[in-house]
């Protein structure tokens, strides 16, 4: 489920009427123990309540930090180890190349029917080895600092950004609304307006 490409900032989503809402989350680290089924169900409450429903798709991923490391240089220009990376997959990108393999040779890719396939919103990716450090003086326990990861992750992959003042206070006080309503630790629901991940 790696469809890893550069970070955009679009805010168009083509979603579909009809059809299940799937969250794939996958721990390939070893460090610290994640709650997958946790997890997954936080990041599809998050998405309906931000209005997603139908045949939809997001793949959250648990990583090393020699793996975060990797991408968030390769992506961001960024050298080190960071806490959460989100990879919105922009509707606006055809699928390039010749059928079956996107090659330059073969034949014409065949139209694609609507509805036929999921909508792909992208990935988040995150380290737990870095939130477990952050999270005492950010969000306060591992678990409240997960949370808050992969709600500012799933905003990111809905097009919301912290570039400018105005965009950073929307994005805090959307994840502050909806930590509170579904993440079930204590101190989630009081997390400061700056503790938003960069």
């Amino acid at each position: 489920m790696n469809r890893f490409g550069p970070p955009t900032s679009s805010n168009r989503r083509r979603l579909a009427e009809e059809g299940e809402l799937e969250v794939f989350v996958a721990d390939e680290q070893d460090e610290h123990e994640v709650d997958v089924a946790r997890w997954s169900r936080l990041a599809e409450r998050v998405l309906m309540a931000q209005g997603v429903t139908g045949d939809v798709e997001l793949t959250v991923l648990f990583v090393t930090e020699a793996v975060i490391r990797d991408l968030n240089l390769r992506f961001m220009g960024q050298d080190g180890a960071t806490d959460v990376l989100a990879f919105p997959i922009d509707d606006d990108v055809a699928q390039l190349g010749r059928f079956p393999d996107a090659s330059t040779s073969g034949p014409d890719r065949p139209p694609a029917e609507l509805g036929e396939a999921p909508v792909l919103l992208g990935d988040v990716v995150i380290c737990p080895a870095v939130a477990a450090r952050n999270a005492p003086s950010h969000a306060g326990t591992f678990e409240d600092e997960v949370a808050l990861l992969i709600v500012h992750g799933i905003l990111h992959v809905l097009g919301m950004d912290h570039a400018e003042p105005a965009e950073t206070a929307a994005m805090q006080a959307a994840e502050r609304d909806l930590l509170a309503r579904f993440h079930a630790s204590g101190g989630a629901g009081d997390t400061p307006a700056d503790a938003s991940p960069g």
